[in-house]
């Protein structure tokens, strides 16, 4: 199966309040779990795919992301710099795009995600999901029985064709956004300028029914703070 893109955007431009008193003086995507650096596992899992290229965008201790990973050859990195202005999530999308650092359609991954494959790796499955026809974006989501350490309500409600829809308040969603996802330019179409969060793409996405997700087979471990590292390592070395 061939990848419907050979780059993937790395978030690792947060500040990781909730990962304090660990992110004081180290970005969170260098946080370690069971040994290995955050972001180190999330290129890992690029790798294995076979995607070539990260384009990494950064802003809190930014020099030290670059120069843990700037050595890296596959996949191939670049940065998106934003040390004067965070941008989050839907900002930095935009800034890359913008800038021509981005194809179209697009792999995008937070720094921070840990995850187990199932039958098939993830970046694949997505592709094969991929419809543009019909899909501005396309989530990966997990059921709560294969998220690790996750106490929220959930994030989306998914049809069977696999159409999201928002959580309805006082109730309990079925899935949870992985962190991953495949991105169509038409998505950031019109898009605020400056700092935004991709919420509001996907909701006006949510609105003309082009907001897909796609349920992920394997195991998701939810890292956000410093008590979930040890139940993760423990779950990672169980396998």
């Amino acid at each position: 199966m061939t990848l419907v893109s050979d780059t993937a955007m790395l978030m690792a431009a947060g500040l990781g309040k909730r990962m304090r008193p660990l992110t004081a003086t180290t970005p969170k995507p260098l946080v370690r779990v069971a040994g290995k650096p955050l972001i180190d596992r999330a290129l890992d899992r690029l790798q294995d795919a076979g995607i070539e290229k990260a384009l990494v965008n950064v802003h809190y201790l930014a020099d030290a992301i670059e120069a843990h990973i700037g050595g890296r050859a596959a996949p191939k990195i670049s940065f998106s710099d934003e040390r004067e202005q965070l941008l989050e999530t839907g900002g930095g999308m935009v800034k890359a795009r913008d800038a021509g650092q981005l194809p179209d359609p697009f792999f995008a991954c937070n720094a921070d995600s840990i995850w187990l494959d199932g039958p098939q790796n993830a970046f694949v499955d997505l592709s094969q999901r991929w419809d543009p026809e019909i899909m501005d974006a396309l989530l990966l989501v997990v059921p709560h029985a294969r998220a690790f350490n996750f106490d929220g309500t959930g994030d989306f409600y998914m049809e069977g064709n696999g159409r999201l829809s928002r959580k309805i308040a006082g109730r309990i969603a079925p899935f949870i956004y992985t962190g991953i996802q495949i991105v169509s330019h038409r998505l950031m179409r019109d898009a605020p300028e400056g700092k935004f969060s991709t919420n509001i793409l996907w909701d006006r996405a949510i609105g003309e029914g082009r907001l897909f997700g796609l349920a992920f087979t394997g195991q998701w471990y939810e890292v956000g703070t410093p008590q979930h590292i040890r139940p993760t390592e423990e779950a990672l070395r169980g396998g």
